[in-house]
């Protein structure tokens, strides 16, 4: 029987062992099944399985994964989601400088830079790799036997930031490259060196972006000027997981080591190509300086075609026995340079100026033109900023203007050709009363904007600070957006911000607005359903739970921002005291002026607002601070940076919680600026080096607390 039991258990063990080899062998398969329809989809475009396919291989591994912890790679495919952990940049030495490039306008400066080169060679024939200059963040990403080990953006040419956990979820970048080839395998694709570098752009792509910025103006946050702000801001975030979701893209263009496969960088590139690197199609190598117009010519239209970003062309000899007979200057490389693109400038006709008031009354003029392409986009209407700006060019309604957006998002006037200006034009007046209400508008003489003052009535003051009230960093009131609280005005159902505290289940049940198609979006119904009316009742309860600065932001006080909110707060502790300082003591806050003093004053003089203040305050929000918030302040840290690093006896927050009770800045990277570095253990050996370079002082947590006197 014991005899028995024992084959039994042997069989049942072998059995196991079978399926443990057979799923760890199976993990293998997926991750290099999910590499190659990673690299056929973002690199090639040509996926060989739809999303759900790919979607389902992708779960697969991650469960099988789960099942062998022993199996763990930060280079699996799964890998690419990213985290959520807060994570510091450490500071990287570059291998080889990454310099800049000497930049050019105009073909004169070409035929120089060519005739230079010539030179330099001493009459020898060359070739010139020309490329795409991409406008995004420079990259440079280090392989070790075919697995991404690092990623380390340019910095300051000689250091640069570690963001390789955030460059790994970036689909277009290889992890691993597949196995090198056979060495007597004389067809296929040369094995890539032991050790090598190639850098490149991180780039954000145009759909990408302007659906970005789309959903940051919905969420009332500020838009990314163009694809680079975008891509830096992404790559630079502390959140891998976010880097994911933004769908950055890179493409490589330099490829660095001791054994590189060629003496050109064309073939060095092309064959880059093969181990599974995005690389540009449109790199072409030529010989004349003719041939470098054309291409210079072609892709300053065909650009406008490309999915990401560029602002001009890069011209390298191609040859690197010849790169290192040019050598550098002390700024850039002889045997490079980079030709950027003039903005776009198209011209078309102003029809008519509009105005729009904003939350704060802000009142700014819009130029609408007759419909015309520019940068890939159809443009019809471009900001005047001011009435000085108008002036500045002395606009006539009828006149042809020329817009530039260059790599702004957002389209501008740069001038106006007055050939065609029509007898007659009448110039452009700015308004005196407020297109809204009626009111006479108002304009300080140390501002260049202009303004209406009546802020408790106009309808899109109202409506901006209710969308200003219910925003993320205010009450975060996410189960309302822009849409439903316009609803709730136009119903009369809410005309202030205190309103909101007053609704209830029956008002909201069945309200229902259809909005209809513009600007090329669909129409579509909002409807206030039983699950939508429990959904806000529930976040407007939740909110009343809001800390006294959030709350203070919330209420909308004309030049009260977010930080300036928070130092009030933390200053007077409750809304009593602050509504009943004076001038003066206003301005002993820090950063606190004559304008935002004056304002509060103000605003706690004006009866209504007074009135809305009381009834926040009987609806139960939050008016003073709490205890464990106010403790503890003090001036110590007055007006100075203060760079946290290392881990400490609390958590790193609460440590940066407390550097601002105290009246310091936190900043993330130690410069000549920096107070302080406070530092807890494991801090980054590269920080340490830089505050030690720089002269920054290092303090331990217990000299900290001593500074503050909290021992």
């Amino acid at each position: 029987m014991y005899l028995c039991s024992f084959y039994l258990k042997k069989q049942y063990l072998c059995s196991q062992n079978d399926k443990e080899m057979d799923e760890i062998q199976r993990i293998k398969q997926l991750r290099q099944e999910l590499h190659e329809h990673n690299y056929r989809y973002y690199v090639l475009n040509q996926p060989t399985i739809g999303d759900q396919d790919f979607d389902f291989l992708m779960h697969e591994l991650q469960d099988l994964e789960a099942r062998h912890p022993e199996m763990a790679d930060p280079n699996s495919p799964t890998q690419r989601v990213g985290s959520d952990l807060n994570a510091e940049f450490t500071q990287v030495t570059h291998k080889y400088p990454m310099l800049s490039l000497a930049n050019t306008y105009n073909e004169q400066d070409v035929a120089d830079w060519y005739e230079s080169v010539k030179k330099g060679l001493a009459g020898e024939d060359f070739e010139v790799c020309c490329e795409m200059k991409y406008d995004g963040l420079s990259i440079s990403l280090t392989y070790v036997d075919g697995r991404l080990t690092q990623a380390v953006t340019r910095g300051d040419g000689v250091h640069g930031d570690d963001v390789t956990a955030n460059v790994k979820t970036i689909r277009s970048i290889p992890l691993v490259l597949a196995a090198p080839a056979p060495a007597d395998d004389l067809f296929a694709t040369p094995s890539y060196p032991r050790e090598f570098e190639i850098r490149g752009e991180i780039l954000m792509p145009w759909a990408v972006f302007e659906k970005l910025n789309k959903e940051r103006e919905e969420a009332e946050e500020p838009l990314f000027a163009n694809p680079r702000n975008a891509a830096s801001g992404t790559l630079k975030s502390q959140k891998s997981s976010l880097v994911a979701s933004r769908q950055l893209d890179a493409y490589l263009y330099y490829l660095l080591g001791e054994e590189l496969p060629a003496d050109g960088h064309f073939e060095n590139l092309e064959t880059a190509r093969s181990w599974g690197f995005k690389i540009s199609e449109g790199m072409k190598k030529v010989k004349t300086l003719q041939q470098i117009y054309d291409f210079i010519n072609y892709w300053d239209t065909e650009r406008k075609n490309l999915p990401v970003a560029t602002d001009g062309i890069v011209l390298k000899v191609n040859s690197l026995r010849q790169q290192r007979a040019l050598g550098f200057t002390a700024k850039s490389p002889r045997w490079a340079i980079a030709y950027k693109f003039k903005a776009e400038r198209v011209c078309t006709r102003l029809n008519e100026v509009t105005y729009q008031v904003g939350r704060t009354g802000a009142v700014t003029p819009v130029a609408n033109m007759d419909p015309v392409q520019l940068a890939g986009t159809t443009v019809k209407r471009a900001t005047l900023n001011n009435e000085d700006f108008i002036r500045s060019f002395d606009l006539h309604i009828g006149d042809y203007v020329f817009v530039e957006k260059g790599g702004e998002i957002i389209p501008k006037i740069v001038g106006v050709d007055l050939d065609k200006r029509l007898p007659g034009a009448q110039p452009v007046k700015f308004v005196t009363h407020c297109p809204e209400c009626g009111s006479e508008l108002r304009r300080n003489e140390d501002e260049a904007g202009t303004f209406c003052p009546n802020d408790m009535h106009c309808p899109p003051q109202i409506k901006g600070k209710l969308e200003h009230f219910i925003g993320r960093k205010a009450m975060n009131l996410d189960s309302l957006g822009e849409g439903k609280v316009e609803i709730l005005y136009d119903c009369g159902l809410v005309k202030n911000i205190a309103d909101f505290y007053d609704l209830t289940f029956s008002q909201l049940l069945g309200i229902e607005k259809r909005f209809p198609a513009e600007d090329g979006k669909p129409e579509r119904v909002v409807s206030f359903r039983e699950k939508t009316v429990e959904n806000i009742l529930a976040g407007i309860a939740q909110s009343k739970q809001v800390p006294f600065e959030r709350v203070l932001f919330a209420i909308g006080i004309r030049y009260v921002g977010e930080t300036t909110a928070k130092k009030l707060a933390r200053f007077f502790k409750n809304i009593d005291a602050l509504s009943a300082a004076t001038r003066e003591e206003l301005m002993e806050v820090n950063d606190v002026g004559d304008r935002v003093a004056d304002s509060i004053i103000g605003y706690f003089n004006n009866p209504e607002n007074l009135e809305i203040v009381i009834r926040l305050r009987k609806a139960g929000l939050q008016f003073e601070m709490a205890e464990d918030e106010g403790v503890a302040s003090s001036d110590e840290l007055q007006g100075k940076s203060v760079v946290v690093s290392g881990v400490f006896t609390i958590s790193r927050d609460d440590i940066k919680k407390m550097i601002e009770q105290h009246g310091g800045k936190n900043v993330s990277s130690i410069s000549k600026n920096t107070d302080f570095v406070l530092a807890g253990e494991k801090m980054g050996p590269e920080k340490r080096k830089k505050a030690e370079a720089l002269g920054v002082p290092i303090i331990s947590e217990e000299e900290f607390y001593k500074m503050i006197g909290a021992i």
